[in-house]
Order: structure tokens, then sequence, then C-alpha cells
């Protein structure tokens, strides 16, 4: 039996159909091939292995050189972003491979259909940021795709301690619970990358103003997300510019703990956050008693912690009141 052949010009139009439907791009993979590869290699990515793998990764995201809407480095993105917000514990890592990627992508990518302020279009790291802060933004303003799901895991409790524990694993739990370990694993992810960078200090007041929209009925997504945020970036905010606005927000968390609206559960949340009213943090109250213990004598000295909780009582009652400026800004 001999082999039908085909003419050059049918097989290479047949090609070029086949390519189009299957959804390839023009750097010859298609979608399902660059989903199974990068995830595959994001599996493996480990300290140790980091330099060989995120390079295995970043050549995949330079395939968009031959396209002009960078369909391939947004796919890359996309797999990164799941990963990140997936696995919280591993956020550093993944923050740290969108670093090298920023930096290395080719400036041959490039999307023609985003322009800068010159009307050019926006290729190599400076798209791959774009594309980064757009999909972090988009997600952090969503918010927990939750009240819906918030209110389903309230059900499931109520049911659990009336005896229906089967109920603890039904599909509306499992929804509910995943949409907050990738809402946790969100902010701790846009927490990581202000470490390397990528995200201003500005960003990092804009979420943290978000967060703390709500001081009459906060949702505990809120609270949750807030502290979680803090606890990754807070040290790095402290600075003598930033600290007026950190005793703001720490007083407005201590007058959360005081909310009836607020359960015990995140009360005990906050508490970890906010040990001591008006103070930014522990190294915070500790630069000021040095300070203060420095105008006074040896015997005085046993006198600074009462004299700390009144100058700390004097001034929460007045920054409670501030007001915080409203945000609404893109992320650049």
């Amino acid at each position: 039996m001999s082999r039908t052949t085909s003419s050059p010009n049918m097989s290479s139009t047949s090609q070029s159909t086949s390519t189009h439907r299957s959804g390839f791009g023009l750097g010859g993979e298609s979608p399902i091939v660059v989903e199974r590869k990068v995830k595959a290699l994001l599996n493996e990515l480990t300290t140790e292995r980091f330099d060989t793998i995120s390079d295995e990764i970043v050549a995949w995201a330079n395939k968009s050189e031959k396209e002009k809407d960078g369909r391939t480095l947004i796919q890359v993105i996309k797999l990164v972003f799941e990963k990140a917000t997936d696995e919280e514990i591993f956020s550093e890592i993944y923050a740290r491979l969108c670093r090298k990627m920023m930096e290395q992508i080719s400036p041959k990518v490039q999307d023609d259909g985003i322009k800068n302020s010159e009307g050019k279009p926006f290729a190599g790291g400076n798209l791959f940021r774009k594309y980064l802060l757009n999909r972090c933004q988009e997600e952090f303003e969503r918010g927990w795709v939750a009240a819906a799901h918030v209110q389903d895991i309230k059900k499931v409790s109520e049911k659990t301690k009336g005896g229906e524990g089967s109920e603890l694993y039904s599909d509306e739990y499992s929804a509910a619970a995943k949409a907050r370990r990738r809402g946790l694993g969100l902010v701790r992810f846009i927490g990581e990358l202000f470490k390397f960078q990528m995200l201003t200090e500005r960003i990092m007041h804009e979420c943290i103003k978000k967060l703390l929209g709500n001081v009459e009925n906060p949702e505990e997504e809120e609270i949750e997300s807030l502290c979680k945020l803090l606890t990754t970036v807070g040290s790095l905010l402290d600075t003598p510019k930033a600290r007026a606005h950190l005793d703001v927000y720490f007083s407005r968390m201590r007058g959360l703990m005081e909310n009836e609206n607020v359960n015990a559960r995140m009360v005990s949340v906050l508490q970890v956050c906010v040990p001591f009213p008006c103070a930014a943090n522990i190294h915070w109250l500790i630069r000021l008693s040095r300070t203060l213990s420095n105008s006074v004598n040896v015997n005085g000295f046993l006198a600074m912690p009462l004299l700390l909780l009144r100058l700390l009582l004097k001034f929460t009652s007045l920054l409670l009141k501030r007001k915080l400026p409203s945000c609404g800004r893109t992320w650049t």
C-alpha cells in the first residue's frame, strides 16, 4: 500500500489552518503546551535550583518575541501569579522569579495595544511589570470573590456547631476556603513584590488605606488581609517619613479591636499586629523610650512605662479621628 502525498502548497495551507485553529502563537507553541511546560517548571522551582529553572521559565516567556500582543508572556505571568497566590509559603521565591523575569525579558517582547506616554508600545521589562501590576491590582480590588463565599463559610460553621459535621466538606465550604487561601496569598505576594522593589511604597499605603476603609462594619477578609500585609512589609514602611501614617493605621486597628461588630477571632488576629496603641511596632516604642530616657535621671527612668502609657492614650483619640486620604489611582 502506498502512502498518499499532497502538494507542498496544500500541506502548507493545511498546517497554517491547523495552527490557527489550535491556538498556536507565532512562537510555535500552543497555549496547552506552554501551560504544561511552565507548570512543570514551577513545580520544580526551589531555592537550590532557582537559577536553572528560572532561566527556562524566562525562555518560555521570551517566545513572545514574535508576537504583537504578548500572549505567551501573559500566559506565563498568569501561571506564576496563580502559583504564588495558591502557595503563600513560597511567595518569596515567586516574587524573586518575577524580579528576574522583569530584568531579563527580551526588549523585543512588546504589546502594540499598550502604549506609553510617548505613544510607543510597552516592551521588555516595562511590559512585564505592567502586566503583573495590572493583574495584582485587579485581583486585590476584586477582593476574595468572596462575599458569597464568606457567607457560605458562616453557614457551614453554624451547621457544624449544630451537629451537621458532614457539611464541613461541602462544595461551598471548599470554594470559600480556597478563596480565603488565595486572597491571603495575594496579599503576601504583593508584600513580597514590594520587598523586591517591584511595587512602590505608595502602592503599599494605597492597599492599607483600602483595607482600612470600613472601620464601622469591616469584613473578616479585610482584617485578615490587612494584618497579613502589615506583618509582611510593616518593618519596611516604618520610616521617619511614613511614621505618621503608620500611627493612624495602628490607631484605627486599635479601634477595630474595640468594635462590637468584630468577632473574637478577628480581635485576636489584630492583637498580633497591634501590641500597643499608637505605635507602628515594638521598635517604634523602643526608640521612643530611649529618646525620653535621655531627659530623665536613673531614678526617674522607673516611671517611664507610666509616662509612655499616658502619652499614648493622650494621642489615641486624636489619631482615631483623622481621616485616611482617598485612593483609587493605578499601580504604576
